[in-house]
């Protein structure tokens, strides 16, 4: 992945981030899904936050995933 081409929109559960993926696959955006603690854990590392994933798109595709990512916010704090 060329960090300069992607955008970090999301940080947070694999849950979550598995939920994000999808809803922005239904919209033809192809996220980049970053799991260093599992990463770290076949490499034999302990994870320096446990349970946290990134989520990234192309900087082409930012705008059309942001009302995406409102949504997805939206569901997880209206289950808070």
């Amino acid at each position: 992945m060329n960090d300069d081409q992607y955008i970090r929109i999301f940080t947070g559960t694999e849950i979550d981030a598995g939920r994000l993926k999808e809803k922005l696959e239904n919209l033809d955006i192809t996220p980049i899904i970053k799991n260093e603690g599992e990463s770290g854990r076949l490499a034999g590392f302990a994870p320096p936050v446990f349970n946290q994933v990134r989520v990234y798109v192309h900087k082409d595709e930012h705008s059309k995933a942001i009302p995406v990512l409102e949504e997805l916010e939206k569901e997880i704090n209206d289950n808070d």
